[in-house]
């Protein structure tokens, strides 16, 4: 049930009335434009820096573990001080640093702008924390997967623009459509996104140690544990994906941004599904069936690329599985996550976000470090299937244990 945000009607917009939905898939999208766009044009910084494959990878890798470290303090910070003013201050740091990284001149210049990036990351944390602001945990669920299925369409062209734009203005081009999309978004956030939480108005040191009690509940530990290992198999395709497209398969980065694509139109899939049934089916049951879905496909990729020559289908293709599977268990583990303390919504969501994204940065930096074209790119298919298969298990055990739990008390 919507909750009441204050005397809402007789507030100016943009200062107390919660935000469109549409807002709130501009602001997650941000966040994973800035991570893909740019994929397509790895290969293509790696030579025009002067570096290594292995370090022009970091632009990606680099950015996802600050976007991890970055939700914990972010989280705690939105509790203490509101969703809006740690919004806006964190879209401007994004564009600056955007700036930084289209003037980079050497590849430690344009790390050192992604990682200011990676501010972006408060626009997936507090956006599902402003939805946990506003409804229920099975409503939270639902939109939460209607807001990332709509927000899907970003992944789905984000690479594929990235590809084209690249090809016209080299690497540099992505990160200008970046530019233009944060200013975008700055105004958009200070004219729709009106506060959605009372602030907390208690130490900052207060906030962040309530990160001990939130990990002293068994069930956040279930919830985020199962997002961490379902996203991990998608981080690492993004990490292992372009070289063993544009290297084992010979794709050019345009061919290499719409392939991924079928991952995304998986993605959103997956969400319609949670948006449409996890309110009647329930969160652990939706989490479980997505883990298995995503399992199922990792276990055809590998069949697919072990046994007969690799092609971007083979690999691709089954791909849209693990999306699938992921827009089922996502929304609805994150659903759950937040609402096991709604107190600390942002803190949770901070804390979910620094796992999965986290975990995610390990497994991409660990499949990057370990393709090879000798081995044709196996480590990658070994490490997706088992992160999904893990996935697949803690949802499956939750699912178990909520059904036994519910037996108890009947």
């Amino acid at each position: 049930m919507r909750q009441n945000i204050g005397n809402a009607k007789g507030d100016r917009k943009g200062k107390r009335t919660p935000p469109s939905v549409m807002t709130l898939v501009l602001m997650a999208g941000t966040s994973v434009l800035a991570m893909n766009v740019f994929l397509p044009m790895l290969p293509e910084i790696a030579r025009e820096l002067n570096t290594t494959p292995a370090i022009a990878q970091s632009v990606l890798t680099l950015f996802l573990a600050t976007t991890a470290v970055s939700q914990l303090i972010i989280g705690p910070a939105s509790d203490r001080f509101g969703r809006r003013p740690v919004i806006l201050v964190c879209c401007v740091i994004f564009i600056l640093a955007t700036i930084v990284c289209l003037a980079a001149t050497s590849i430690e210049m344009l790390l050192f702008g992604r990682v200011l990036q990676a501010t972006s990351a408060a626009n997936i944390a507090l956006s599902r924390a402003i939805i946990r602001d506003l409804y229920d945990r099975e409503k939270a669920a639902s939109m939460i997967g209607y807001v990332t299925m709509a927000m899907a369409v970003i992944p789905m062209i984000g690479p594929a623009a990235g590809g084209v734009i690249g090809e016209m203005f080299g690497w540099r081009g992505p990160f200008g459509l970046l530019l233009i999309t944060g200013v975008f978004i700055l105004i958009v956030v200070y004219f729709d996104v009106g506060e959605t939480h009372t602030p907390v108005r208690s130490p900052v040191g207060e906030q962040f140690r309530d990160y001990g009690s939130l990990l002293k509940e068994p069930l956040i530990w279930g919830y985020i544990g199962s997002s961490t290992l379902s996203s991990g198999a998608y981080f690492a395709f993004l990490g292992g994906a372009p070289f063993v497209g544009e290297t084992l398969m010979g794709l050019e980065p345009a061919e290499l941004g719409a392939y991924f694509a079928l991952v995304a139109l998986g993605y959103m899939f997956g969400n319609y599904l949670s948006g449409r049934y996890s309110q009647a089916v329930g969160l652990e049951p939706m989490m479980a069936y997505g883990g298995i879905v995503a399992a199922a496909g990792m276990v055809l990729a590998l069949y697919l690329m072990t046994f007969h020559e690799p092609q971007a289908l083979f690999l691709f293709g089954p791909m849209m599985f693990v999306g699938i599977g992921n827009g089922m268990s996502l929304p609805n583990a994150n659903a759950g996550a937040v609402s096991v303390r709604p107190d600390l919504a942002g803190s949770a969501s901070g804390l979910a976000g620094f796992m999965q994204i986290g975990g995610g940065a390990a497994l991409a930096a660990l499949s990057g470090m370990l393709i090879t074209e000798a081995n044709q790119g196996m480590p990658l298919y070994i490490i997706m299937f088992v992160s999904s298969v893990a996935g697949a298990a803690i949802a499956g055990l939750m699912y178990i244990a909520m059904r036994r739990g519910a037996k108890m008390g009947a």
